[in-house]
């Protein structure tokens, strides 16, 4: 028998992470980096740059997810990241460098908590950001694209994370 959302047996659980997005303007995509925080307990969400699609394009995607996650816009992802490094947390980035580290092969710190930045769906995660960044890591890729989108490297790492920090 199928389950529904009112008969699976998941355990509510809030993890030590903040999605941090760096000039994420899609409005699908946002909607869907909201419905991704619900599922995996992503203790708030960091909507950064201008302007961030609140309406009807973002909510259909979301499926009411809003409602349910913490979330902020501020207007500069580089002040958020400087703010959060000072309140210890561990500033990961999610980007493909000629320095970044496999997600698979990276051991995430159950001791602070955790900021994922991921960057903007042309662009990335800015050359600042990736400075203050405590590490960066990327999925490992096997066709000829170089990018996935930005919601879809988001799930994967975050279940990455959540896998290994329960």
């Amino acid at each position: 028998m199928q389950l529904t959302h009112y008969n699976t047996n998941f355990k509510k659980r809030t993890f030590p992470i903040t999605l941090v997005c760096d000039n994420v303007t899609n409005a699908p995509n946002i909607g869907s980096l909201f419905r991704i925080c619900d599922a995996f307990g992503v203790k708030n969400l960091i909507l950064c740059g201008e302007p961030i699609p609140m309406g009807r394009k973002m909510t259909k995607t979301s499926r009411a997810t809003e409602k349910v996650v913490d979330f902020e816009i501020k207007p500069s992802a580089s002040e958020v990241v400087e703010t959060l490094k000072t309140k210890c947390h561990q500033i990961i980035a999610l980007e493909i460098t000629s320095t970044s580290q496999p997600l698979h092969n990276f051991q995430f710190s159950k001791g602070k908590p955790i900021a994922l930045v991921v960057g903007d769906e042309n662009f990335g995660v800015s050359e600042d950001i990736l400075k203050k960044s405590d590490a960066i890591i990327h999925i490992d890729m096997f066709g000829q694209n170089s990018s996935m989108n930005v919601a879809q490297a988001t799930n994967i790492t975050l279940y990455e994370m959540t896998r290994q920090l329960l």
